[in-house]
């Protein structure tokens, strides 16, 4: 269990960031985010200014370096301003808050949980509209510019190489993944385009109200590539949690989807390419699976989370012989 941020520190660090003094309330941690520690607080203004509804977002562990979250925070900090919803980005944390790695946002309040957005009463007025709000949101973020230069570059050949390293490293056989490496080599789209992609745009990664989208989180595995990668993780058959017929995060269709995405602004959209991109997410997230099972088998974390995450290995794999079947 991670260990709770010091709030007088926190407090400390939010009173001189934000040039004023405050006192921290209703400080807990948020579920989700296996890699990375999510806190939510309230900052209460000492001069009875408006409370402030925050969240910190850091690295687990003491290391004061700002490593990948500078570039994260400077993404949040590009999207907004160009039509993306995201939280807005208040500070990064230095050395001298002796709090760790990570940065301040603003809290947005709605749903993230996929089972709630899928199925709750709530979200039934939402759900059709959503496929098509990820259509307008992605084509603005792909035609983004965030000036950051430090994101790597990272096409169809370089993440299959990537994953093919990765899975040579379990040292154990995936006969089923040796199978899907080979048809991604061998069906790489010709014509890709390079952009920003968002690398982990799905359902679950969404906050979610009555209306629709609200904001896009979890800009961590952010680079530069072929923007139908994002499209096709969107659609990749574990995001569905379970209501598979709708292929887009379980809410709605490619049609809709696509649609709204070339509508918006975004560069005509080819099926095949996005169906490799399907493939692709579905060895990925399997090979991520068997990766959060080594680290709890080999003691490097231990976690009954990320245990029960490798028994889906399996099914990974049997969606993978579908797809290339």
């Amino acid at each position: 269990m991670a260990e709770p941020p010091d709030p007088d520190r926190l407090q400390d660090a939010v009173s001189r960031h934000l040039a004023t003094p405050v006192r921290i309330d209703a400080l807990r941690r948020l579920s989700g985010g296996a890699s990375r520690e999510t806190w939510s607080f309230d900052a209460v203004p000492a001069d009875g200014g408006p409370t402030l509804a925050l969240v910190l977002r850091r690295d687990p562990g003491a290391d004061a370096g700002l490593g990948g979250r500078e570039a994260e925070f400077d993404l949040l900090r590009a999207a907004g301003p160009a039509g993306v919803p995201v939280p807005a980005a208040r500070f990064m944390l230095e050395p001298d808050d002796q709090l760790g790695t990570g940065f301040v946002m603003d809290r947005i309040e709605g749903e993230t949980i996929p089972r709630k957005i899928l199925r709750d009463d709530s979200y039934a007025d939402a759900r059709p509209r959503l496929a098509r709000q990820c259509g307008e949101i992605l084509a603005r973020l792909h035609t983004l510019d965030p000036g950051i230069t430090e994101l790597p570059t990272l096409g169809a050949t370089e993440l299959i190489e990537q994953y093919r390293g990765l899975l040579d490293g379990f040292g154990e056989p995936h006969p089923t993944f040796e199978l899907g490496l080979r048809w991604l080599e061998a069906h790489c789209p010709t014509t890709a385009r390079t952009t920003l992609v968002h690398g982990d745009f799905r359902n679950g990664n969404l906050i979610v109200g009555p209306e629709g989208i609200r904001a896009v989180l979890d800009w961590e595995l952010a680079h530069f590539g072929d923007p139908m990668e994002d499209l096709g993780w969107l659609c990749v058959k574990s995001w569905r949690f379970g209501v598979v017929d709708r292929p887009v995060g379980g809410f709605g269709e490619y049609d809709d989807l696509f649609a709204a995405y070339e509508a918006a602004g975004g560069a005509p959209i080819d099926p095949p390419a996005v169906n490799f991109w399907v493939v692709f997410g579905t060895l990925k997230w399997g090979v991520i699976c068997e990766m959060q099972a080594f680290a709890h088998l080999r003691g490097f974390v231990r976690s009954v989370e990320q245990a029960t995450i490798g028994r889906r290995v399996a099914e990974t794999e049997w969606d993978l012989l579908e797809l290339i079947g």
